[in-house]
């Protein structure tokens, strides 16, 4: 199986001039989290929620407005690129490795189609439960946690996404996205003078996803791949009587593949 037989053909794109506002409208409204950056029709990075939170949330971009951040200010440059004729075991090869998770296919040196671990899902197959691959050793947030001190644990502990669990419970979850769209809320919505206090205040409780989409430790591998899918979602917190249990996300599936 090559990369072109399931690759995405139907790009959404944005210029390197387009401004963040702009993209995260996009995100928003695709339900998507990295979009590739041109600059005359050629590829020069990606967009990803993971550097629009690290941009918004860094000391020196606090003063500025969303409308004055563009795709070329954070968007990451240094991409790893596949031609369509590359075997799928070469990427199945690289999940879980460090560096963007959507990798742009390129063909005589235009961009003919993208690659994230989501269109790799309907490849999982194991019937094991997933209680055989999910993590047990969770890493989890309190609602009335600040976002940016779950933005810290996420990167200390290298993590895109973390439970929010109060008293025992999971009551939801924040990711990179919800942060970037939490912080860019703040900036558009406050003046430059209240923006800094506005930012250190802000609260998980205020910015995480809910309800949460779960599963049980019996749950097929297979069939989380397909709940992924259909929901959208790249974590999966695991629940057993009412309590979390452990989590798994689109890699740890991903990992079960045999082609």
């Amino acid at each position: 199986m090559k990369i072109k037989d399931i690759m995405v053909k139907d790009v959404i794109t944005v210029d390197k001039d387009d401004n963040l506002k702009h993209i995260l409208d996009l995100m928003t409204k695709h339900n998507i989290t990295k979009i590739p950056v041109l600059e005359k029709k050629k590829l020069i990075g990606i967009v990803t929620d993971n550097m629009i939170a690290y941009k918004l949330g860094s000391w020196r971009k606090r003063t500025i407005s969303t409308s004055r951040l563009h795709a070329s200010s954070v968007m990451e440059k240094d991409i790893l690129t596949m031609h369509p004729d590359t075997s799928l075991g070469l990427i199945l090869q690289k999940v879980g490795e460090p560096g963007p998770t959507m990798i742009p296919v390129v063909e005589n040196n235009d961009l003919v189609g993208v690659i994230t671990k989501a269109d790799l899902l309907p490849l999982v197959k194991s019937t094991e439960e997933i209680k055989s691959v999910m993590k047990t050793n969770i890493i989890t947030i309190s609602p009335e946690d600040r976002v940016i001190h779950a933005r810290r644990v996420m990167i200390e502990n290298n993590v895109a996404r973390l439970p929010v669990v109060d008293k025992g419970k999971l009551v939801g979850v924040i990711s990179d996205f919800e942060i970037a769209l939490a912080f860019a809320h703040v900036k558009k919505s406050f003046s430059l003078g209240r923006q800094k206090h506005k930012l250190d205040e802000l609260l998980v409780q205020d910015a995480m996803k809910t309800p949460v989409v779960w599963t049980t430790p019996s749950t097929k591998i297979a069939e989380a791949a397909r709940i992924m899918t259909k929901m959208n979602v790249g974590f999966l917190p695991v629940v057993k009587d009412e309590a979390l249990t452990g989590v798994i996300s689109r890699t740890d599936l991903i990992r079960t593949i045999n082609l």
